[in-house]
Formats: C-alpha cells, structure tokens, sequence
C-alpha cells in the first residue's frame, strides 16, 4: 500500500490550487479524480472570470476583494500567458441597480471609470481554467479515473478505499460532498451552463450585467472571434456521481437536450442586451455544479467531529458557547469547499492560507472555517 503525505481528493480548481502551494514543501502528494482529467466539473465550465464584488462593506466583500488582489497578482507573475488582464465593464441590470450602484461607489475597492452603459474595473480579468488547473498542478502525482468509495481513519493515517495511504487527506470535491457524512457541512449545488461562440464582432473587455460575456480570441482558421457567455443559475438534484462536464452528462434529468437549447438561447438574449454579436455560431457547450454554502462563505480548514464534540460538551446543544478551539476535529482530515461561482478568484488564496495552516500552524479567518456551520447546526439539533 502506497503511503502519500497529502492525498487531495478533487482535481478542480480548488483541489489543484491546493496541489500547488503544498508542492513547495513536499512532492510525497496524490491528486485523485473520478473523471479522466484536470477540471471536468464545475471548474471546467466556469467562465473563470476574476472580477471586484461591489457593495457597502462587509465580511464576504472583504474576502472576495483580499483574494482577487491575490489571485491577479498570482496569476499574472506565474502563468501571465493563461491570464488576460483587459478590464471588465459591470453594467446595471435596470434602474434600481443603477441606484445600488450609485451608494456603492464610496466604497469601491478598485479604481473604476464611467463607460459605456456601466462601469470599467481595470482589475476585471478573465483565465483560461484548464490550462491554469494543468500548470498548478504539473509538478504532483495524478490519479484519474478513481472512485473514491470509502474513507477510513487507521491510526495515524487515512486509508483510501482500503488501497492508498495519507498522513493527511484533503478533501475538495466541491457539490458532491457524500464523502464527507457531517450533517452541519451544507452545500448547494448552483448548476450553470456557459456556452463558446465564434462571432465576426471582436470584443477588446469583459462584460457583465444578467450574464458575462468575454474578451475575444481571434481563431485564424475560423476567421472569427471565440467569445465565451455565461452562465445560469439553476438549484436542482442532478447525479453528483455521473460525469458533469459538457455534454457528456449521462442519465441527466434537468440537462436534457431541450432544456441546453433553452439555456443557450437564453445566453444569447442576455449577452445581445449587453453587446451587439454578429455571425453567432455555438461552438461548445459546458455545464457543472457550482459549490456554494449556505451563507456564502468557503469552508475550508478541518472537518467538526460533531459526535465526539456533542459527547464532550452535551450543551451545545442548548445554545451554550464553546471557544472554537475546544471543539474536536477529525485528526489531518482537511476541506476546501464553497467557492461557489468565484472558485478562480478565491481558490489559490484560500488554497495558499490552508496550506500555511497544514504545515506552519498559521491561523485562518474563522468567517472560512468549519466551526462557524457546526456552531449554528448543533444549536438546532436539540
């Protein structure tokens, strides 16, 4: 049996970010995913655009905009070729928006301008997803194809379905999280559908108003522009378990063929409400499970043991506090979750801070950790 200091279970964004940063301290590391490559679920579908979150000041505003100074300024040093640094240009969706828009403007945290029908952020960027999950995880050993079945403690290790051995397992498999059997550990999957068109209309910035529509790509044999469009929101029960990249979903309930005719002309209105598009042909269609939390903030750190916490302080369940620190944890069992539609922007920082707290015991922001959903759980659970 194989014995593994990191085992990463999800080789999405997420799971390859973490791939990266633990690569600087150990090349004992596996990457394991059920599908045949890199980025086959929601981080292949993603628009993977990088852009501010505007607002009045709060929490998740502050995280979102201490990662993308991150993440573009990760990008841009390492991979500068995967990353186009063209601005984006957020357009009020109607009349009340545009009044939001106005009280936000005390507290934008980028350098903007008026244009067009909206506002340009020069921070706004767009990256090529598979190509930035490929480098991130070049340098670490890669398993495809592999079921993860069953997860079991033994000792000091984890073992991986009775085959593979980890000092420490990461878990970062974004919507489906049957690995994971903690009733306080919530994720939605938010399924979208984004769509690649080739169009004789180049387009030199990014765009979002009720959708995003990209920067283009001039494609010589097509002589075309390659502009992607994206992406639905849609909150359903479709198989976790089946492949969910593209086209290739099988036994799918939401996704018929209908329904991706339906979404893909739906993308096409909302990006015409935006920019004019002449010469539109479909080149490709992806889809995939966006991870969101119910409160929108990542999970990431080690997984609440809830029984034995439960067991030690049978209060809790009465509403009475415990310093988070007291609460027992599964031993070298991690998560990086809940990145929902901004896995880009916020996967290579979080990935960066959970790693320094793996190896060097730094701490993290406890609005990400795992307690804060265990806390609010176990008052309910009376």
């Amino acid at each position: 049996m194989k014995t593994y200091d990191y085992i990463i279970v999800g080789a999405g964004i997420a799971g390859c970010s973490t791939a990266y940063f633990l690569s600087k301290y150990t090349d004992s590391i596996l990457l394991i995913d059920r599908n045949s490559d890199l980025a086959q679920g929601a981080s292949g579908a993603a628009g993977a655009f990088l852009s501010p979150l505007l607002g009045k000041p709060n929490k998740f505003k502050d995280l979102v905009t201490k990662a993308l100074n991150f993440s573009t300024d990760f990008y841009l040093n390492n991979i500068p070729k995967e990353i186009t640094n063209c601005g984006v240009v957020r357009i009020p969706k109607n009349k009340e928006d545009a009044q939001k828009f106005e009280t936000y403007k005390p507290y934008m945290d980028f350098p903007y301008e008026k244009m067009e029908d909206g506002y340009y952020f020069k921070i706004g960027s767009q990256v090529n997803s598979y190509n930035i999950c490929s480098y991130l995880a070049d340098k670490v050993e890669k398993l495809f194809d592999y079921e993860v079945l069953t997860t079991e403690q033994n000792s000091d290790f984890w073992i991986i379905n009775g085959e593979l051995k980890a000092k420490n397992l990461i878990l970062t498999t974004g919507a489906d999280i049957s690995l994971i059997k903690e009733k306080y550990f919530n994720i939605r999957a938010v399924w979208g559908q984004k769509i690649d068109i080739y169009t004789s209309t180049q387009t030199t910035k990014n765009y979002h108003k009720e959708c995003s529509v990209s920067h283009s790509t001039y494609i010589k044999k097509k002589n075309k522009y390659l502009v992607s469009i994206g992406a639905t929101h849609h909150r359903i029960n479709e198989d976790l378990h089946i492949s969910n990249n593209c086209l290739d979903l099988k036994n799918r309930v939401f996704f018929t063929e209908e329904r991706i005719k339906e979404n893909t002309n739906r993308l096409l209105t909302l990006a015409d409400d935006i920019i004019k598009l002449e010469d539109i042909e479909v080149c490709d269609v992806k889809i995939g499970p966006r991870a969101s939390s119910v409160d929108y903030f990542p999970m990431v750190g080690k997984l609440i043991d809830s029984q034995t916490t439960i067991k030690q302080y049978p209060h809790l369940v009465n509403g009475s506090h415990v310093k988070d620190a007291m609460l027992s944890t599964y031993d070298n069992l991690y998560v990086l979750n809940g990145v929902g539609g901004r896995g880009f922007v916020l996967s290579s920082y979080l990935a960066s801070s959970l790693v320094e707290n793996i190896v060097n015991n730094s701490s993290l922001d406890n609005q990400i950790t795992t307690h804060r959903m265990f806390k609010r759980w176990v008052k309910k659970s009376k």
